[in-house]
């Protein structure tokens, strides 16, 4: 799944990709604006010109990441300590990369005694240094026995940045986030090891009683967040799920009853 429209474009800068702390940005200065354009919709004029005057955008091209969304990743880690040098790192929805690029640097993938990071999108996307990135609709019923294929063991952080295209409708909308959650969950708890972390983007208002009960079972702490990198307009919240113990079959489908 891709990221939406603010992650198009795939593209690779060629600026430092320093994996560092968020930069405490502000809206302050010189504001750009965009005239509406005779082909162009309103809608779209008013995306590019936050897209222009967005402090996050132009902090993530001087830094290298492919997107503004590497910095919620950034913040999430910084608050809740989730990447750490060595560890195994699977990426959903990875394209173009944001996120990627901010695992590969914080778990040192690629490198001695280094980490690994499995990037997986239904949307191509360019190589990041150290990633394996794996092509496939995360909904093909494949898709998990794909990944584990590039696994050699099993896995200390599954992060989740999928979102289904916006329809316009906000019901339909957060069903269709929400299924993307249960899937996700439900690889993660078959690839995650003991003591592992679980991320998962969700719509305000939380994640379902019934998925968050489950994640309740699974994890030690379960909590929600918003990185100060999320728009304050987005819906968009995070579920972080640390200190995975497993659950048993009886108790998880009780869950999802």
């Amino acid at each position: 799944m891709s990221k939406g429209p603010k992650r198009s474009g795939g593209r690779q800068s060629g600026g430092k990709q320093t994996g560092g702390k968020g930069a405490g940005l502000t809206g302050r200065g010189m504001t750009t604006r965009v005239r509406t354009a005779k082909r162009r919709k309103t809608s779209s004029t008013r995306w590019l010109q936050r897209q222009l005057n967005d402090p996050y955008v132009a902090e993530a091209r001087k830094q290298g990441y492919r997107s503004r969304a590497a910095f919620k990743l950034i913040e999430l880690d910084d608050g809740f300590k989730l990447l750490k040098p060595g560890a195994t790192v699977v990426d959903l929805g990875a394209t173009p990369g944001g996120w990627t690029q901010v695992a590969a640097a914080r778990v040192r993938a690629g490198e001695p005694r280094g980490g690994a990071v499995i990037a997986v999108d239904m949307v191509e996307m360019d190589p990041v240094p150290g990633a394996d990135v794996v092509l496939i609709d995360f909904r093909d019923e494949n898709a998990p026995t794909v990944i584990e294929d590039k696994l050699s063991g099993p896995v200390d952080i599954v992060l989740s940045d999928m979102a289904p295209s916006s329809s316009g409708h906000t019901g339909t909308d957060h069903l269709r986030i929400m299924a993307l959650a249960e899937l996700a969950l439900d690889f993660a708890a078959d690839i995650l090891r003991p003591g592992g972390a679980f991320v998962c983007k969700v719509l305000q208002g939380g994640t379902e009683p019934g998925l968050l009960k489950r994640m309740k079972q699974m994890f030690a702490t379960v909590k929600h967040a918003k990185p100060p990198s999320s728009r304050a307009g987005s819906a968009e919240l995070y579920v972080v799920a640390k200190g995975f113990r497993g659950v048993s079959r009886k108790s998880d489908e009780t869950a999802h009853e």
